[in-house]
């Protein structure tokens, strides 16, 4: 890592209000690099467990964070205060409901298909 690289302490919130993963993170971390951290240090015995990073969302102050950017490039900042923690909120979105949103849109596109002729 370079030198002089910011630091953001940051914690992870998930569903049933456990926190995770609180440590101190380069400002170059990418989300990616988040979301594997998070995956392999997932609590055992949840009932909702991920299985890959693309499982995971993060959000910060409202806004889900894409996996190719930075935590600077994202905006997480310290925040200026000391001692503060930033608390992001992780989300799960299991393969299945994945599955059945994208059939719901593909049913969707097809019964809002229009079949008019032209003549």
């Amino acid at each position: 890592m370079a030198e002089g690289n910011e630091y953001v302490e940051l914690k992870f919130r998930i569903y049933d209000g456990t926190d995770i993963s609180h440590s101190s993170y380069a400002s170059s971390t990418t989300i990616t690099a988040l979301k594997q951290k998070l995956v392999s240090e997932w609590p055992q015995g949840k009932s909702v467990v991920p299985k890959t990073v693309n499982d995971i969302k993060l959000i910060h102050l409202g806004k889900v964070l894409e996996n190719n950017k930075t935590l600077s490039e994202s905006g997480v900042r310290d925040g200026g205060f000391t001692g503060g923690v930033i608390t992001m909120h992780v989300v799960i979105q299991p393969i299945l409901a994945k599955k059945k949103s994208a059939k719901k849109q593909d049913e969707a596109g097809k019964l809002n298909s229009c079949g008019c002729t032209i003549l």
